[in-house]
């Protein structure tokens, strides 16, 4: 009798987790699907069929595919020299480079996008009246607000996603393939072009469809660039009609945001399965530490043409920012004496925006909170147990993670407005729902991989010394993998503190976030105040950030 409550205090915390997961992720989705093809209570697909009658939907779902296509091909085109530079060569700063080139995955996409507004706007651009005076010419020789322009800015905020994986997969890359080319005789570059790169192909295409998927769901970049040029995406339309407040509009939302999840799922799933594929395996049972190229007299036309890229791609847009932070007028232009602090007095003593961001930091706290408690007994059921579908909780996560904002959003407004007896619109704690549901992915990951590397043996000492389980988990467990819980917990609070399109959808008339106010100052042309209040959170997720890397010795953060 002794092990039954041991026994029952595991199940119990496991089979709460997974309920709650299967009620918060699951239902809202179900209740997504099921109202985009129900008409009257009879299955009719005529809610696809009036939606997509529409030009502008097609023009929309059109113009979303070539952007992510476009964004996809540019970012594998720019990463994957990056990655084997600064990963497979003798260049110098790498370090630094590396850190730089996936600094802008930190970066709040919106936050990016006010920043290439601010450089490139036709009117009134940095960069724009920089080149304008330097060639005397009489327009503008750049237009952020286009087709262009905003397939810039999504590669810039989203190739850090191909950088990532494909550099990862080269440091892993079993190096006996390329020394066997390299006795042969072939040069460093016909090395990477006809051994390198096709082993690398399946990690180029993940780390391709991750892009292409993060373009697609994106809301911010197109919401800020591309409507005030008249572009329209999938992500603006389904605000557009959720916007119109009625019940024809959530409707088409419906049907809209149901394309936007399957076709983002789909794109995960057929990306896990090529990586899992056996005959593309280039990971051998021996060191795969990889061999570094020595560039000869390319190495410092190498570090400077990396060194531009970095600058133009990450200070560049941070530079703007806070240049126009500190204008103490914005019509005085770019001079010494027009520099200082006057912009800031009135953000941080408006008791409006210390409010936004007051509720932004506890609602990421709790958010944070609650996923990451959630998050450890998912990754020990994963882990550590033999119960037959003990991955499907883990599974829930990476659906959510994988689900645009911009669906988990509607998805929660259709479920929880009061229709199945909780209403939580307009509350804070449908905020925080929308929180858990997209970032508690990456903290299960986190926690899964520490988890992994504590023995069974200490954990079978404890219950053998008839501690119970709850108590095995809080000496033995959790203290062995406490920098894994923290970093855990600012993986759900940092993007859960900026976080824009959810929040858009789901705050109410006390639950304001930043990332709500930030757009808004935007939208309304308030320049100055929104740079000031992008300088806070980018000062936030750079403390954050430092934070984490300390933790994780590296392995997470910038």
């Amino acid at each position: 009798m002794g092990s039954l409550p041991r026994f029952n205090s595991k199940f119990i915390v496991i089979a709460v987790s997974v309920i709650l997961l299967l009620y918060f992720v699951v239902f809202p989705m179900g209740i997504l699907l099921y109202d985009s093809i129900m008409v009257n209570g009879a299955i009719n697909f005529g809610n696809y069929a009036d939606v997509y009658s529409q030009d502008v939907n097609w023009r929309a779902l059109s113009n979303t595919v070539q952007l992510s296509l476009l964004v996809m091909v540019a970012s594998v085109i720019i990463t994957f020299p990056l990655a084997w530079l600064v990963g497979r060569t003798d260049m110098p700063g790498k370090k630094t480079y590396r850190t730089l080139l996936v600094a802008s995955y930190m970066i709040p996409p919106y936050v990016g996008a006010i920043a290439w507004v601010q450089l490139l706007n036709p009117s009134v651009g940095y960069l724009n009246s920089i080149f304008k005076w330097i060639l005397q010419l009489q327009q503008s020789p750049f237009d952020i607000y286009t087709m262009g322009g905003l397939a810039w800015v999504l590669t810039l905020f989203y190739s850090p996603f191909a950088f990532i994986t494909i550099s990862r997969a080269m440091e892993k890359m079993d190096p006996t393939l390329e020394e066997a080319a390299r006795v042969s005789g072939a040069s460093p570059l016909r090395t990477l072009v006809d051994v390198t790169l096709p082993l690398m192909a399946p990690s180029i295409l993940a780390g391709g469809l991750l892009v292409f998927i993060a373009a697609g769901s994106c809301f911010g970049i197109p919401a800020i660039v591309g409507m005030p040029g008249n572009i329209e995406v999938m992500t603006t339309r389904i605000v557009t009609y959720i916007y119109m407040g009625n019940d024809e509009g959530i409707r088409d939302a419906t049907a809209l945001a149901a394309s936007l999840m399957f076709l983002a799922n789909f794109l995960l799933f057929f990306m896990t399965w090529m990586l899992g594929r056996k005959d593309y395996t280039t990971i051998s049972g021996k060191s795969t530490r990889p061999n570094i190229v020595e560039l000869g007299k390319w190495k410092w036309p190498a570090f400077c043409g990396v060194g531009l890229y970095a600058f133009i791609a990450v200070i560049l847009p941070l530079g703007s920012i806070l240049l126009t932070s500190l204008l103490k007028s914005m019509s005085r232009g770019v001079t010494w004496s027009n520099i200082g602090f006057d912009a800031w007095e009135p953000v941080i003593t408006s008791s409006q925006y210390m409010e936004s961001i007051w509720n932004s930091v506890v609602y990421g706290v709790i958010a944070a909170t609650i996923g990451t408690i959630l998050s450890v007994f998912i990754a020990y059921l994963a882990v550590k147990t033999k119960v037959k579908g003990r991955s499907f909780p883990d599974l829930l996560t990476v659906i959510g993670g994988s689900t645009p904002s911009i669906v988990i959003a509607l998805a929660l407004v259709i479920t929880f407005s009061g229709n199945f007896g909780l209403n939580l619109y307009s509350s804070m704690w449908i905020l925080v729902v929308s929180y858990l549901v997209k970032y508690m992915t990456m903290s299960v990951r986190t926690i899964a991989a520490s988890l992994s590397q504590v023995h069974v043996s200490l954990e079978e000492a404890a219950l053998n010394s008839g501690a119970s389980w709850i108590r095995t988990c809080k000496d033995i467990i959790m203290p062995l993998i406490a920098p894994s819980i923290i970093a855990g917990w600012f993986l759900i609070f940092m993007p859960s503190f900026y976080e824009l399109t959810m929040s858009l959808l789901l705050y109410g008339a006390e639950t304001k976030t930043i990332g709500v106010l930030l757009y808004e100052l935007q939208t309304y042309a308030d320049t100055q105040n929104a740079s000031v209040l992008s300088v806070i959170i980018l000062t936030i997720v750079l403390v954050g950030n430092l934070i984490l890397n300390k933790l994780t010795k590296g392995n997470v953060g910038i």
